[in-house]
Formats: C-alpha cells, sequence, structure tokens
C-alpha cells in the first residue's frame, strides 16, 4: 500500500489541504457574503474514518508538522504577554501556547499573587501555573502605583503627636485650611481636641467646635474615612495603621517629629501638597502589614504535630491535614505595619522559642529574641540587629534573631503570604514576651503561639514625588546611609607610589 494511503498520512493530508485553502481563502479579494459562505464550509473538516482511534503521539506528531510550516489555526486569537504592544510578533512559545484550546487556557489562567507582581503565568509550551482561587489581590508595576479618586473625598482624618507643643499651630492651621478652604469634615481624637492649650485658645474655637470627635478602642470610624493626615513622626504613621484593622485610606505624613523615615512631606507647603492630592493622579508606596494571631491553648495533639520535624505524612508534616490550624482560642488578632517582636522580657536565661514556616519546624531560636517585620520595618528594629533594608514595595517578610547564640545565624528572608508561628520551645526555661509594633505587649507561656502571615489590607502611602526617590532620601536624610566626606581630587593624578623611597 502507498504510504500515504495510510490512515495517519491521509489525516495529516486533509489537515493540511484544509489549512492552505483557509489561508489562500483569506487572501482571495471577495464579498463578505461569499468570504463567510465559503469559510463556513471550511470550519469544519470533514471528519475521517477511524479518527477516534487514532494515537495521541500521532497528534502531536501533526502538529508538530504544522508548527515547523509556521501555520496558525483559522480563528485562533494570539495572547499578547502584558505590557506587549497589540500588533508585536510573540515569540515562538507565545505562538505555540497561543495555539492551545481554550478549556486549557482557562485552567492556566492567571492568578492573582498576594502582594507580588502580576507574571506571565506560562512557561514555554507545556508548564504553566495552577490558578490560585484563594489569593485576593496583587501589586501592579511600582511605576504605575497611582492614586486615584471615585469620588472627591469629603471626610479627613488628622492625627498629630501628643505631647509636643510645637505641634499645636500645624494642627491649628491644618484644621482651619480642611474646613474653611475645603469645605471638608475632619475627624480628630477625643485626647487631641481635649487639649487644655486648644481649649483656651479663642480664635480656634469656632474651628474646634466643628471637629467629630472619636475615641479609640470605643467609636469605629473604617468606614467614614477618605484621607488620613499624620503630623508627627513614623510613630504617628504606626498608630494611624493600628486604628484601620481592615481597609486602610490613603495615609499623607507630614514630618514633624524626631525620625519622619516614612513621613515624606515639609509642612511649609501643605496647602499645595494637600491640592495636589484632593486632584488625584499621586504615586503611592504600598506597605504591607502583617496579620498577627495570638493563639492560647492549644491542644497538645495540634502542638506534636507542629513540633514534627519535617516528617513525612501529611498528618504530620502539615498540621492543617490532621486538624485545624486554628484550634484553641485567639486572643488577639491585630494587623501590624513594622515587626512583631519576640524578646525574653525580665528574665536573665536566654530565650528558647520554635520558629515554623508553613508547618514545618525551620529552627529553634536561642538568644534575646526574634524579628518577623515587614520590608517598612526592615529599617526600624531589624536595621538595629543587623538585618538587610528592603524596599517597601517588595514582597517579603524578615525573620531576623537578636543576639542569637550562634554565630552562622544569620537573618533571612522569605516570600510574602507564608504562614510563620512561633511557640515556646518545650525545653525553654522561661516564657517569653511578645509586642506589636511596640505596643500591647503581652507573655507568652507553654501551649501558646503566634500565627504572622501577610495582611491583605497594606497601607497605601502617599509619596512626595515617587516611591523609589522618597525612599532613597530618607535612607540618606534620617538614616545617613553612605553619608561620608568626599575623598579629595589630586592635582596629578599619576601614581608616584612606585618610586617613592
Amino acid at each position: 500500500m502507498h504510504p500515504l494511503c495510510s490512515s495517519s498520512r491521509r489525516e495529516d493530508l486533509i489537515l493540511v489541504c484544509w489549512m492552505e485553502g483557509a489561508e489562500e481563502l483569506a487572501r482571495r479579494p471577495s464579498t463578505s457574503t461569499e468570504k463567510d459562505s465559503s469559510l463556513a464550509e471550511l470550519v469544519r473538516p470533514p471528519r475521517p474514518k477511524g479518527r477516534q482511534g487514532r494515537s495521541p503521539r500521532r497528534r502531536r506528531d501533526a502538529k508538530r508538522r504544522l508548527d515547523d510550516q509556521g501555520r496558525q489555526p483559522c480563528g485562533m486569537e494570539r495572547r499578547r504577554l502584558p505590557g506587549q504592544p497589540e500588533n508585536a510578533e510573540p515569540p515562538a512559545s507565545t505562538a505555540e501556547t497561543a495555539g492551545t484550546s481554550p478549556k486549557r487556557w482557562d485552567r492556566c489562567r492567571r492568578a492573582h499573587f498576594l502582594h507580588g507582581p502580576y507574571p506571565a503565568t506560562h512557561f514555554g509550551p507545556k508548564a504553566c501555573i495552577l490558578p490560585n482561587p484563594t489569593s485576593v489581590m496583587h501589586i501592579q508595576d511600582p511605576a504605575s502605583q497611582r492614586l486615584t479618586w471615585n469620588k472627591p473625598p469629603e471626610h479627613v482624618l488628622v492625627i498629630r503627636k501628643i505631647r509636643d507643643k510645637n505641634l499645636l499651630e500645624p494642627f491649628k492651621e491644618l484644621c482651619k485650611f480642611l474646613i474653611e478652604e475645603k469645605q471638608l469634615v475632619v475627624y480628630v481624637e477625643k485626647k487631641v481636641a481635649d487639649d487644655a492649650t486648644l481649649s483656651q485658645d479663642e480664635t480656634f474655637g469656632a474651628i474646634g467646635n466643628q471637629l467629630c470627635i472619636f475615641r479609640e478602642g470605643y467609636d469605629d470610624i473604617s468606614d467614614c474615612i477618605d484621607l488620613i493626615i499624620c503630623l508627627g513622626g513614623d510613630g504617628t504613621l504606626l498608630y494611624a495603621s493600628s486604628l484601620f484593622q481592615g481597609s486602610v485610606p490613603p495615609v499623607m505624613a507630614f514630618h514633624l517629629g524626631s525620625l519622619g523615615f516614612l513621613m515624606p512631606f515639609r509642612f511649609e507647603s501643605y496647602k499645595t501638597e494637600v491640592a495636589k492630592v484632593f486632584e488625584g493622579n499621586a504615586a503611592i508606596t504600598l506597605r504591607s502589614r502583617l496579620k498577627v494571631k495570638v493563639v492560647k491553648g492549644t491542644s497538645q495533639k495540634m502542638l506534636q504535630s507542629y513540633m514534627a520535624e519535617n516528617g513525612t505524612s501529611s498528618s504530620k508534616g502539615n498540621p492543617r491535614a490532621g486538624e485545624d490550624s486554628d484550634a484553641g482560642k485567639v486572643t488577639l488578632q491585630l494587623q501590624v505595619l513594622n515587626e512583631v517582636v519576640v524578646d525574653r522580657g525580665p528574665s536573665s536565661y536566654l530565650s528558647n522559642v520554635d520558629l515554623y514556616l508553613d508547618g514545618r519546624l525551620i529552627t529553634s531560636v536561642q538568644g534575646d529574641g526574634v524579628i518577623v517585620s515587614t520590608p517598612t520595618g526592615s529599617t526600624a528594629y531589624a536595621a538595629a540587629a543587623g538585618a538587610s533594608m528592603i524596599h517597601p514595595n517588595v514582597p517579603a517578610i524578615m525573620v531576623t534573631p537578636i543576639c542569637p547564640h550562634s554565630l552562622s545565624f544569620r537573618p533571612i528572608v522569605v516570600p510574602a503570604g507564608v504562614e510563620l508561628m512561633i511557640t515556646l520551645s518545650p525545653d525553654a526555661r522561661n516564657t517569653v514576651w511578645v509586642s506589636f509594633d511596640g505596643r500591647k505587649r503581652q507573655e507568652i507561656r507553654h501551649g501558646n503561639s503566634i500565627k504572622i502571615t501577610t495582611s491583605c489590607y497594606p497601607v497605601p502611602s502617599i509619596c512626595c514625588h515617587d516611591l523609589v526617590y522618597d525612599w532613597f532620601e530618607s535612607l540618606a536624610e534620617c538614616l545617613h546611609w553612605n553619608v561620608r566626606k568626599k575623598q579629595a581630587q589630586l592635582i596629578d593624578v599619576t601614581d608616584d607610589s612606585d618610586t617613592e623611597n
């Protein structure tokens, strides 16, 4: 029998002829009615007999021959990568991927990654990332992070540093500007409004009566604030973050405190800067936060599953497979902007805690404690403990030991989104203490655990210039990063060191 008469070669020949006919028809000038009717005949090629029994290997060979000839099936739309021009020619791997079926594309559709970039999820003609239906958000290209308003802001929260008399005049000027000129509703904290100096100021009396007062821990203002303006130092921004345990409004921070690493704006031009922010299109930095849970009264069974070091079975190595990982009583849940610090407290013994990552025991920390920080907190306590400084737009969690009793224990950076858990080691001699951004300090005993992961509610911090310039300017001005006297220039650039006696 002639080779072309075999079933597999005959099917390939029919498919090639159908492709060439479709291309010839597309190039032929004709009316739309003729083209539609002719294409309708070619949309479904005649299905040869015995196709049901064709092996996957023969189908792959036929497809490979078509790909080698550079043909693309009619009706298959080319998918372009993010940032690629519409008329740009895709690479070979993209062209091959574009020929996949819609069902396969649905299975491998792009997923939103928690606090990470938005990458292409196809790698070559066969590989892709599994869909992630549990993720909640993604971060755009940092250069495209711009603030916009769906509606003009109406309610502004003004937070100022208390116990600082130098901030009274800026606070009064700002409130008067927002209420009288911008016609906005201004919220302030009760202890700020009850300042004796403000109550004695007769010129501020009319403005003070229009302020909306709230009390921390009693009044919920999370759903009625459009913009936050901070007057003070970095602690003012940390306090503003603690007031919003869910979604955080944009934060505009004026440097009127001691350090001001997180405060890019100068108050001298506050009217111009506030007007620019109200117009929109301002650069913002999404400062990630940590979602922290303190679990007490944990069952012994769960602790044993967490203590299983690199177990092979799913119930031993991953406690979620055996029982609920949130077993026990959650006594505290917070959103933390800077860091979670676990230290030995007043005890003279070394702290001894176990560190788990996604249910796997990573290491035991013996020393003064451990710091789990965000990239924003990398320039705070973590930097003093020897960690690297990370830009706040980098999706990561930092783990930094405090004076570890091991020379090889260096700070590490883990991906954002993983779950860290810290427990007191079974043979620990003393308890440990934990604090969250320097607040709500409490003792952690045996049977208690601290669970830490990346929060899906970042703090949108408005930039004065852009998120790169502001950060490096803060490094230079506040931390004096790489600031030194320059070497004097030599008049004669020739090196005479070899000829000197």
